[in-house]
């Protein structure tokens, strides 16, 4: 579970960096701009109701 939510997190923050390696190198908004950061909220949300769903379900826990 661990590794999957590292590799969420990793897509989230490619996905934001092209955003803005696509935001920065044209002068007006690039449809690739709004792809991307369209992916990435989907990735954010993605990982949120995974958390929610494995923490109802058991599969992690608060303890420390």
């Amino acid at each position: 579970m661990r590794y999957l939510v590292f590799l969420f997190l990793a897509a989230i923050l490619f996905s934001l960096g092209s955003a803005l390696f696509y935001m920065l190198r044209s002068k007006q908004t690039h449809p690739r701009v709004v792809w991307s950061l369209t992916i990435r909220v989907a990735l954010s949300v993605t990982l949120f109701l995974m958390l929610m769903i494995s923490y109802k379900l058991g599969w992690i826990s608060d303890k420390l």
